[in-house]
């Protein structure tokens, strides 16, 4: 039997609202129930890494550890957070700090890179966003994730960027039939801009979608996102994530 084959992952979610956890096999399928708790205020490393100590008190038996993170990440470290206490994340190695106080090796990506590895088929371009406090995006070919862009703080109107446009402050101001006049322009430039093969949507919000989606676009739940967690350390290369190999834990 493989090494990943008996693999068992500590697989955790955070996000603006709520920090999620669970513990999967190695193909990604639940060996518990998801828990969760709201994300604490002010949402900064010493805050975050609490919560996460005391949420996944109740999980044992794990041998590596996911983490999806709202944010700019590179070889584990954190180089922004802007939903979260953003000044603060800077150059955090959060990787590295959940390896000391869980105990096992840790690879921390963002959150819709994780999401990604979830809900994908693995064949052709596929764009994976996120909708929530922000606007998430991961993109992959074949499988295989490519290099991360911050498409939520990059501007789509001259005072607005994505996660200001669509985010939830965005929501709640405009009001839902609004936000969604604003997400058919996003989903079109979307299209014209990365001119993907399917497209996937999740998060918090895209049960609020009201238009006519094309029949390469799937709805997709937090619960499949957060099962990308398995994929981080997965011994198939038609599925393994493009990972610096600083990160790798031998």
């Amino acid at each position: 039997m493989s090494k990943t084959a008996q693999l068992k992952v500590l697989s955790i979610d955070i996000g603006g609202s709520h920090i999620k956890a669970t513990v999967l096999d190695n193909t990604g399928a639940l060996l518990v129930d998801y828990s969760k708790v709201d994300t604490p205020q002010p949402a900064n490393p010493d805050n975050i890494v609490k919560a996460i100590k005391k949420l996944v008190k109740q999980f044992s038996g794990y041998t590596r550890i996911s983490v999806g993170f709202p944010g700019y990440v590179r070889d584990s470290i954190v180089k922004t957070a802007p939903n979260l206490d953003n000044n603060a994340w800077k150059d955090f190695s959060l990787g590295k700090k959940l390896e000391e106080e869980l105990g096992q090796p840790t690879r921390v990506v963002n959150d819709a890179d994780m999401a990604g590895l979830g809900v994908v088929n693995g064949k052709g371009l596929e764009l994976v966003i996120t909708l929530g406090t922000g606007f998430g995006t991961a993109m992959l070919l074949d499988g295989k994730l490519l290099p991360h862009l911050e498409i939520g703080q990059s501007p789509i109107t001259r005072h607005n960027t994505y996660d200001n446009y669509i985010g939830d402050r965005a929501f709640d101001a405009e009001g839902k039939k609004k936000w969604n006049e604003r997400m058919e322009k996003v989903l079109n430039n979307m299209q014209s801009l990365i001119n993907y093969d399917y497209l996937y949507i999740g998060g918090g919000n895209a049960r609020e979608l009201t238009f006519k989606l094309d029949n390469n676009v799937k709805l997709v739940t937090n619960q499949e996102g957060i099962k990308g967690g398995a994929r981080l350390w997965s011994e198939d290369k038609a599925l393994t994530p493009i990972v610096p190999s600083s990160t790798i834990n031998k």
